[in-house]
């Protein structure tokens, strides 16, 4: 009996110790986000366990514990029409509000969403609800696109799929098909799904013979570089749940199908050194220290190699692709987007690269809003079903929506 009671503490400590993480202040619902970050990190590794011992990869494994935990948490609604569709091959969900009154044409959303480019689906409760939510809110048709993901496949495919789901829905008899307005349609998309329809939005910019293109493009704490592992934000939550800097580099060699082994070089910069000649065009376009504004730049110094390694660009050519890194496009591009709305989190690796590609867009002149929360943290605006239910996540998503709304 006395061991019980000595083990018991000791347990409790042990508990205590893994969950317990420094965060800032600021952070809303500390205790909460701990408690995830702490359960993300013991599914992360059993995942990574099962990979090493070669039953499955780490990923699918992942995602299908994902999957099967979300689903139990589903919110239904009778007031929203929800089918499943093939767009061009791409498997897609449709949310539909009923007819209002005389009311003929509906606005209109595409969304894409996120997960490292290897997690999550369009029919998983947490982006089920939100784009149900969005639906009902907006009075919108929401198209939710099931792109395949890693490992089954890699960069370009997310892409391509995205880029076909939208290019199909678009088309003028499919938009009739579903009594949506063609001139109010935003693609958007959150963290690997902002990365998405951002790439996508500059490939439908550059099509001539399109008859219908986007009115705005809604991105959520989005991933859009990987020229810079050091950047203010990188260096500030390089520990931070929900994402750390580890973690995210992990999705990139993951969506360019490279060498976990490459992690360390990436880490430092060495792949966009100065004796890198295919990386020296690109780097006034990700200049921080005059895209970023003091309050984010703070006293950070930029982590610039004077030599590093040319191979892993010759390894990984995607790290300089504009299909997977949109904050690489010229200025010419650029100018082409359409109105703009990126949500920015403090807290979060990805920060400045929402920051950077909204001031590059505003230079190259396009009117862009930037919504940066400072309590908030990275994937925080699904997170508004209990258990996994954060002030942040209704916070964002409510001024997420009503950007929608008044601007669609």
């Amino acid at each position: 009996m006395r061991a019980v009671w000595v083990l018991l503490p000791a347990l409790a400590a042990l508990s205590a110790y893994y969950v317990y993480l420094p965060l800032p202040g600021a952070v809303s619902d500390p205790w909460k986000l701990m408690l995830l970050d702490a359960t993300f990190r013991a599914v992360q590794q059993t995942c990574h366990l099962i990979h090493y011992l070669r039953l499955s990869h780490h990923l699918i494994v992942l995602n299908f514990l994902i999957c099967t935990f979300d689903k139990l948490q589903d919110v239904s609604s009778e007031d929203i029409k929800i089918t499943d569709a093939v767009f061009d091959g791409v498997e897609v969900r449709v949310f539909e509000p009923p007819a209002k009154g005389d009311e003929s044409l509906k606005r209109s959303v595409v969304y894409i969403h996120g997960g490292g480019w290897a997690l999550a689906s369009a029919r998983t409760s947490l982006y089920n609800n939100l784009c149900r939510i969005m639906a009902e809110s907006l009075n919108a048709v929401v198209v939710s696109v099931e792109y395949r993901l890693v490992p089954k496949v890699c960069f370009p495919e997310q892409y391509h799929d995205a880029l076909r789901a939208t290019k199909h829905f678009l088309q003028p008899d499919v938009l009739a098909e579903y009594s949506v307005d063609p001139s109010r349609i935003a693609i958007s998309g959150d963290s690997a799904g902002g990365n998405l329809a951002a790439a996508v939005c500059q490939q439908l910019s550059r099509e001539e013979d399109l008859t219908v293109r986007p009115k705005l493009q809604a991105l959520v704490y989005p991933v859009l570089q990987a020229f810079d592992f050091n950047t203010p934000s990188y260096q500030q939550n390089m520990h931070m749940p929900v994402l750390p800097r580890s973690v995210m580099i992990s999705y990139w060699i993951d969506y360019f199908n490279g060498s976990y082994g490459l992690a360390r070089e990436l880490v430092v910069n060495n792949h966009t050194a100065l004796n890198v000649g295919r990386a020296l065009s690109f780097r006034p376009r990700l200049n921080w220290t005059s895209l970023l504004p003091p309050s984010f730049k703070k006293s950070y110094k930029p982590v610039v190699q004077t030599t590093g390694t040319a191979a892993i660009v010759e390894q990984l050519p995607a790290l300089l692709d504009v299909r997977a890194v949109p904050l690489l496009a010229e200025d010419a591009a650029l100018a082409r987007q359409p109105r703009t709305y990126v949500l920015t989190c403090e807290n979060d690796v990805l920060r400045d690269d929402g920051a950077m590609y909204a001031r590059r867009l505003e230079r190259a002149g396009v009117p862009v809003t930037l919504d940066h929360f400072h309590d908030c943290f990275h994937g925080c605006m699904i997170f508004t079903v209990w258990p996994t239910d954060f002030s942040a996540g209704v916070q964002t998503r409510n001024s997420y929506i009503k950007w929608l709304d008044e601007n669609l």
